[in-house]
């Protein structure tokens, strides 16, 4: 297994040391560089690394904000200089993040926990390979980089349960957090598999993996108990459509 890894990093020198680094790393590949958000947000979809080493503070962008404007966020391991950004933004979520100058053994532990988690995915079939230049839909095993406020998070799409409007807001529920992000339903509906979120109204969006039960509602709606015992209403019209999806 090969880590194929993209070095986000304004400084020439910064970027050559970091490669210097990851020279003894025989399992690591090294398929780009970019020198700012801009560089990186066009090489991340054609070159489809796995893993990110990213500075945060770049000219233009920041690090931060590379990650709000990808779909779907590599695995990233943070190499800056300030200490403060990483730890208050990522300290629960983050891969790891590695305070410059960068020390040979935190890198290699950091590259261990990146080898760990890619070893748990299955491997993607060629067919994959070729339909993610196309934008696929974003399913269970995926993980998106998720913000609210001085809050951030990446999640893996398997644990968010629901999807609410808020105004033209979306509001995601998993675990015990119940962020905002500012996408409209309608627009995440697009970037989501199907067949794992569904549409049960104008209001919400179902992981259906997360439905524990089902019952008949008023006027030829369904009402369904999420895992978290939250309650969502399918409309009547979107009640024939989910009875399709979940029969044989």
């Amino acid at each position: 297994m090969t880590l194929r890894t993209l070095i986000v990093e304004d400084s020439r020198l910064a970027r050559a040391e970091l490669r210097r680094l990851l020279e003894s790393h025989k399992d690591v590949e090294v398929v780009g560089e970019a020198a700012n958000a801009d560089e990186a947000e066009i090489f991340i979809p054609q070159l489809q690394p796995d893993l990110l080493l990213l500075d945060i503070q770049l000219p233009g962008r920041n690090g931060f904000e590379l990650l709000e404007s990808l779909d779907s966020a590599p695995l990233v391991i943070f190499t800056t200089a300030y200490s403060e950004y990483a730890v208050r933004a990522f300290e629960e979520n983050a891969l790891d993040y590695l305070l410059k100058p960068v020390q040979a053994d935190r890198l290699a532990k950091a590259l261990e926990k990146a080898a760990e988690i890619l070893g748990r995915r299955e491997a993607p079939t060629p067919e994959a390979k070729d339909a993610a230049a196309s934008r696929p839909p974003l399913g269970a095993r995926d993980r998106v980089f998720v913000r609210d406020g001085e809050n951030c998070w990446f999640v893996p799409l398997a644990e968010v349960r629901l999807l609410e409007v808020e105004g033209n807001y979306t509001r995601l529920f998993f675990g015990n957090h119940h962020p905002l992000i500012p996408k409209t339903l309608n627009y995440l509906e697009s970037r989501l598999d199907p067949q794992t979120f569904f549409r049960a109204s104008r209001q919400h969006l179902v992981n259906l993996s997360w439905v524990k039960d089902v019952e008949p509602w008023f006027s030829g709606s369904l009402r369904l108990t999420l895992k978290s015992g939250q309650q969502v209403e399918v409309s009547r019209r979107q009640a024939q459509r989910f009875r399709e999806l979940m029969s044989l």
